[in-house]
């Protein structure tokens, strides 16, 4: 007999979250994958062949005091697996498909940005480093496409779409904390690795966050069973093979 399913189970959130990263999970790895490349090519075509005349962002103070630290490249190249969280904890198709188009509406924005108004950050000298992988990044991503910082950007958007998934799951604090800690991480990284000025992060950081409310109001609601939350209940769905509940839509 399966257990009964009660919504105020103080572990529902582990159910609720677990329901979630198995649905569509083979679609949603490949859809990101796929979908970051695609954005890539547009970045990279941008950052190479700049359509006008490309100009160089200020130093700011908080600048001159965030030193050099290569060792932040894990958090700067973390934003790769962190972006795919918020997809992975998407529960219904349609969901995943309107939070691919959000996310999709917010990397084009940016590339249209580069596109009329190219940016770069001004030359630095930077002392040598024989940190992994940071000559590949100075190879590959060149100081270009500076503002706004699309990695900011798009891990602000992620972060706040993971908040609200956690706190309707009624998820522990601690989760909620190494979420914002995550993302703070990864925006301090664009600093310390300087691939990014001050600015660069702040007007990232009013991108991502300007297509935040309209991403969480204009998406798929839930059904009449589970009005109090805007995602789906595991107690409303019927029980599934694994001994779970499957997913609807």
């Amino acid at each position: 007999m399966q257990p009964s399913q009660d919504p105020h189970r103080p572990d529902r959130w582990k159910a609720e979250l677990w329901l979630r990263m198995r649905r569509h999970f083979l679609l949603k790895v490949i859809g990101t994958t796929a979908f970051t490349w695609v954005f890539f090519i547009g970045y990279f075509h941008l950052l190479r062949e700049p359509v006008g005349t490309v100009a160089v962002m200020p130093l700011t103070a908080l600048d001159h005091l965030v030193a050099f630290q290569p060792q932040m490249l894990v958090a700067y190249f973390s934003l790769w697996l962190y972006v795919g969280v918020a997809p992975g904890l998407q529960l219904t198709f349609k969901a995943l498909v309107v939070y691919a188009l959000w996310v999709g509406a917010l990397c084009l924005t940016g590339l249209s940005i580069f596109y009329l108004w190219p940016t770069r950050i001004p030359p630095l000298t930077l002392p040598p480093t024989d940190f992994p992988g940071f000559a590949i990044l100075q190879g590959v991503d060149a100081a270009g496409n500076a503002c706004p910082s699309m990695h900011v950007a798009i891990a602000i958007f992620t972060a706040v779409w993971i908040e609200h998934i956690l706190r309707h799951a009624g998820a522990p604090i601690v989760l909620r904390v190494l979420n914002a800690l995550w993302f703070a991480a990864i925006a301090y990284s664009t600093l310390a690795v300087k691939q990014h000025v001050v600015l660069d992060v702040l007007a990232g950081a009013l991108l991502g966050l300007a297509f935040v409310p309209p991403s969480l109001r204009w998406r798929p609601r839930a059904g009449a069973s589970s009005a109090a939350w805007s995602g789906y209940h595991e107690s409303s769905l019927p029980v599934g093979r694994f001994g779970g509940r499957a997913g609807r839509g």
